[in-house]
């Protein structure tokens, strides 16, 4: 279901249950109305206005619904500028509102794909905060962009960000250990420097945003530290050796320092994670 736009321009949208909401927000091609479903259904659920879900549901899409722009390509195509040039910093912000895009409907997905295994409330709480704030961060890198002449779909982009759910689909273990603890880490191992160099250019603007999107991400990595220690405890098994296990089996590529350790622990994921995988996950 696409909400419809009223004459304030805000979008009206009332989803009959939380996995329906999900399910209608990933679907949309439409980015605004991506957006806004997220909103209404981040309130909606967090004033428990909605059940979880209904047998008249919609299936999660294979693929999250996108506008025509951006073209995307493989990642060794997208071009690398300058920072110290206005066309670099835009290049930079395109590419991060493209992951922060991903980050909205890879929230979405997790909590449509895997409501039927009916894990506790409180779970469908957290991850509808990180949609919520994945959404507030694309429009953010959004506004940027269009301050700077720009907009979202200028440029290409990297075309593989939805592999991780794709490989993870079937199991909500691995979709835990990829997403929040490697990719979303990720974020954590790189942002601070990203800041720096904002703040040398004189683009304080930018590193403002940044600065939103780096302790937002503390919370996101920290949410899936939780629940994935939560089903290893409840499995009687280590979480750090079962982390390694599925990400050997499930992610395609290596993690490579230098790492944020400080950022990583205060978000429940120790070295004790991830140290020993570089090598052995290439």
């Amino acid at each position: 279901m696409t909400p419809r736009a009223s004459n304030e321009g805000e979008y009206d949208h009332r989803p009959a249950s939380l996995r329906g909401g999900c399910v209608d927000a990933s679907s949309t091609s439409d980015l605004d109305a991506k957006v806004a479903i997220v909103r209404a259904v981040y309130k909606r659920w967090s004033t428990r206005s909605i059940s979880l879900m209904t047998p008249a549901d919609a299936s999660p899409p294979d693929r999250p619904g996108r506008p025509e722009k951006p073209e995307l390509v493989d990642p060794r195509k997208v071009a690398k500028r300058s920072l110290h040039t206005e066309r670099g910093r835009i290049a930079l912000i395109h590419a991060l509102a493209h992951i922060e895009l991903n980050a909205i409907d890879l929230a979405l997905d997790i909590v449509a794909r895997f409501a039927s295994e009916r894990p506790p409330a409180t779970f469908f709480d957290g991850w509808m905060q990180v949609a919520f704030e994945e959404a507030k961060h694309f429009s953010l890198l959004r506004d940027r962009l269009r301050q700077l002449g720009a907009d979202y779909g200028d440029l290409p982009a990297h075309g593989g960000l939805w592999e991780a759910a794709h490989q993870t689909r079937n199991d909500l273990h691995a979709r835990l250990a990829v997403v929040p603890l490697i990719l979303e880490a990720r974020g954590l191992d790189v942002t601070p420097s990203l800041i720096e160099k904002m703040l040398e250019t004189g683009d304080s603007d930018t590193a403002a945003i940044l600065d939103v999107i780096y302790n937002d991400e503390k919370k996101h990595v920290a949410i899936g530290a939780k629940w994935f220690r939560f089903y290893c405890a409840r499995a009687r098994i280590d979480p750090a050796a079962r982390f390694r296990e599925l990400v050997r089996s499930n992610f395609r590529g290596e993690l490579k320092p230098p790492f944020n350790d400080r950022a990583r622990a205060e978000a429940g994921l120790t070295p004790l994670f991830y140290r020993s995988l570089p090598a052995a996950s290439r």
